[in-house]
């Protein structure tokens, strides 16, 4: 039986991974990808890079085809863009990506770090309203919240 874990090493031997800063210098060279936010909605109200688009993990697959509730064109016709998957740490991106890859996408790589790892190098994060937010802003939004009744007992 694989666990989560053993998902996501399974992915990353298919799935190519970027480093945050080495996005921030893509972003200000004005090479941008698209920027695909994976989190839930209410995960990316809170706190996003700019100019990131969100498609929650749930529905990816319905989003990068057509006629569904969940289509996003711009991924439907995107299969030869760069795209890079962003999540909090760098988990869901990766099997999202791994995903994105089997149904065609030929350019897409994963934030390594994720989101988390943005917000450690001080890179540029925005709330649902445009407003820059601080680091240390975002170190409070990004805070693990497992409950006791959630860790593996001993």
């Amino acid at each position: 039986m694989k666990r989560y874990d053993d998902l996501i090493a399974d992915a990353l031997t298919r799935v190519k991974e970027i480093l945050p800063w080495d996005l921030d210098k893509r972003l200000k060279a004005g090479n941008a990808p698209l920027l695909l936010d994976l989190r839930e909605p209410s995960e990316f109200a809170a706190l996003h890079i700019p100019g990131s688009i969100n498609v929650p993990r749930g529905v990816l697959e319905q989003a990068c085809e057509w006629d569904y509730d969940e289509t996003i064109p711009e991924l439907v016709t995107g299969r030869e863009r760069e795209i890079v998957a962003i999540c909090r740490s760098g988990r869901r991106s990766a099997l999202a990506a791994d995903v994105m890859q089997q149904m065609g996408f030929t350019k897409v790589v994963s934030l390594k770090l994720g989101i988390r790892g943005w917000n450690d190098a001080e890179l540029p994060l925005e709330d649902a309203a445009g407003n820059a937010l601080d680091a240390d802003t975002g170190d409070e939004l990004l805070a693990s919240r497992v409950r006791a009744e959630q860790r593996k007992p001993k």
